[in-house]
């Protein structure tokens, strides 16, 4: 738990302003990535202990509810990356007053939006699952995943995802990391608690929603008490509603929407993959389906690198210190190669017994070994995308980062899954995602080139040189 006084605003300003890169780098990413390592350990074991029913009606309703249960995250995203971002740029030019405005903007707007989601869904429950594909057998199942996740659960679950951008982007980066691992592991303990041993047999599901929506509440919870016996004056618990400037909103939403957007697009992309590899049978599907589980592991620690360089990139770029700023982007992009580069020999010597932990079946776990033989080569391609992405996401080029989002899902990934699938079967579907990536980022880093020339003339930076010199 947070301790009043241990963390100053001083402290903080001093990370972002005269660590050494390294060091900076290390106390911002090393919280995330170990709270993305345990999101994914629970997002794995949800999956599992549902799959210890052997009942695939359960099984199917849970990824059906998934599309609803991103958006929560969606919403999360659009006011704690965009607000998170834009309050850290504040600090940077001590403009801690408006700062603190965004914040509280940040906290009420996401109770505001979780809470109509919520009733939509609430109200419109039925017919949004029938669209989504929801049968008669799995309706049941789905509706009780909703009820307990998105009604209930819905507002605790965007406050806390958005409270925990913020804490991180301020600079209380250990907090944020604690405050997410522990959700993760209340889940993964309490999710066989509901569903083998309070519940009866057949409500498993509910069991499962059960579980994540305490889960979630509990870190909501510890939040509110971060803010609280935070020091800083830009972490308080709202008393009322308070407007923030009009260059704030454009910039929270030019940054919030894209992050909130690219979510949306990657659910799609994963979802054309699986329909795609269904048309060539089962054990394709469900190798398919192992793959893109373990490919996680490198890719959540490239998210952890990523989300722990934004606020520092964003601080520095307020600030108007280019080098300062490019040498974080580019540290953070050298410790995601080098972990991308191992994933790859790790992953194409052991990939039969990766496979193996997930299921004992020959026929599928050869299919697996040859897809992730295949797939991991795509890993560092993927972390140089995110981390394009998040760059620009940290500097206030919202629009820059949409369209780097745009071009590697729907002008890329998902028009290259159709045309591999045509000419080369389900090995092509496989080799869709390297190639895709390595397109993409030739492409991002064209418009890194072009845009960053017009980013480090705005005129903090002539400032800065002027200060500098």
């Amino acid at each position: 738990m947070l301790i009043k006084g241990v963390i100053k605003l001083n402290d903080t300003n001093a990370l972002f302003e005269t660590a050494s890169i390294s060091h900076a780098l290390r106390k911002m990413c090393i919280p995330t990535i170990i709270s993305q390592l345990i999101i994914l350990i629970y997002n794995i074991a949800d999956t599992w202990y549902i799959g210890r029913t052997n009942n695939h009606y359960m099984v199917a309703a849970l990824s059906l509810v998934s599309t609803v249960y991103l958006m929560l995250s969606a919403l999360a995203n659009l006011f704690g990356v965009g607000g998170g971002s834009l309050a850290v740029r504040l600090m940077g030019i001590h403009d801690e007053e408006e700062a603190k405005k965004v914040s509280n903007y940040s906290f009420i707007m996401s109770i505001i939006c979780a809470g109509v989601f919520s009733l939509f869904c609430f109200v419109f429950m039925t017919p949004m699952l029938r669209f989504l594909g929801a049968s008669d057998d799995t309706l049941n199942y789905a509706r009780q995943y909703l009820m307990f996740v998105v009604v209930i659960g819905g507002i605790p679950t965007v406050l806390a995802n958005t409270m925990s951008f913020m804490v991180r982007n301020i600079g209380y980066s250990h907090e944020a990391g604690f405050g997410l691992s522990m959700g993760g592991l209340l889940n993964v303990f309490l999710d066989p608690l509901f569903m083998f041993v309070i519940l009866p047999d057949g409500f498993q599901v509910m069991g499962a929603a059960i579980a994540t929506m305490l889960s979630n509440f509990i870190v909501c919870i510890y939040f509110f008490n971060v803010y609280i016996k935070s020091d800083s004056d830009i972490l308080m618990i709202p008393r009322r509603f308070e407007s923030i400037r009009r260059d704030s909103v454009k910039s929270l939403f030019l940054v919030g929407i894209p992050a909130a957007l690219s979510l949306f697009l990657f659910d799609l992309t994963n979802i054309v993959i699986n329909k795609l590899s269904a048309m060539h049978g089962d054990y394709e599907l469900a190798a398919i389906g192992i793959v893109l589980k373990v490919e996680r592991l490198p890719l959540n620690i490239g998210i952890g690198i990523c989300l722990g360089m934004v606020p520092l990139v964003a601080y520095n770029y307020a600030q108007g210190n280019k080098k300062r700023m490019l040498d974080f982007f580019k540290t953070a992009r050298t410790y995601g190669l080098i972990v991308s580069i191992i994933s790859v020999v790790l992953y194409y010597v052991l990939a039969p017994y990766i496979i193996n932990i997930f299921i004992n079946d020959a026929t599928t776990i050869d299919y697996g070994t040859l897809y992730l033989r295949r797939r991991c080569f795509a890993t560092p391609f993927m972390f140089l995308s995110f981390h394009m992405v998040h760059f620009f996401q940290s500097v206030d080029e919202g629009p820059y980062s949409l369209l780097l989002a745009v071009i590697r899902q729907l002008c890329l990934n998902i028009p290259i899954l159709f045309i591999f699938n045509a000419l080369f079967g389900m090995n092509g579907v496989v080799l869709t995602q390297v190639t895709a990536d390595i397109l993409n980022v030739i492409a991002s880093y064209m418009i890194f080139y072009y845009a960053i020339r017009f980013i480090t003339t705005k005129p903090q930076f002539q400032s800065f040189q002027q200060i500098d010199s």
